[in-house]
């Protein structure tokens, strides 16, 4: 492949690709380089938000990012959101709230919920909402998903 040796920081390790194309996005290099298949290629347009990943600690969608542009950056994936073996305090109330269905899109509403509970305040139903405005679930209503992440920020110590 034509192109520069890249270094990402994921999930607070280096790791090195090789040589990758201008056009390659960080998404194609999660998946099918590194073996991150956690973010989801979905409408592979940034509509969806199956693809989500944290940039400097910002959601982003990862079908649309450079993986070139990533270098020297920060970046949290769905399987870095807890040590092994254990669960994110936001996939354990989604877990408990039994609020996953077929699971596609869940990688990237936990990224985006993450993002969300960062702010270390109590999330209203609306906060939710809008925070999940960029993520589509075509199997379910939200409903579960929104009020399991509401009571993920009303947990927080």
């Amino acid at each position: 492949m034509n192109g520069e040796p890249v270094t990402l920081r994921i999930n607070g390790a280096e790791r090195p690709v090789g040589a990758v194309a201008p056009w390659t996005t960080l998404l194609t290099i999660l998946r099918e380089e590194l073996g991150l298949t956690g973010a989801k290629r979905g409408c592979n347009q940034g509509v969806c938000g199956a693809c989500t990943v944290m940039v400097e600690g910002e959601p982003v969608r990862s079908c649309l990012s450079l993986a070139m542009n990533c270098t020297d950056r920060e970046i949290a994936t769905v399987e870095g959101l807890a040590p092994a073996g254990s669960l994110a305090p936001v996939q354990q109330a989604l877990a408990e709230g039994n609020a996953v269905q077929c699971g596609f899109c869940t990688p990237g509403i936990l990224i985006a919920a993450h993002a969300l509970l960062r702010r270390n305040e109590p999330l209203s139903v609306d906060d939710v909402r809008v925070g999940l405005s960029g993520n589509l679930c075509r199997c379910s209503g939200y409903k579960k998903i929104v009020e399991a992440i509401v009571r993920a920020s009303e947990a927080r110590p």
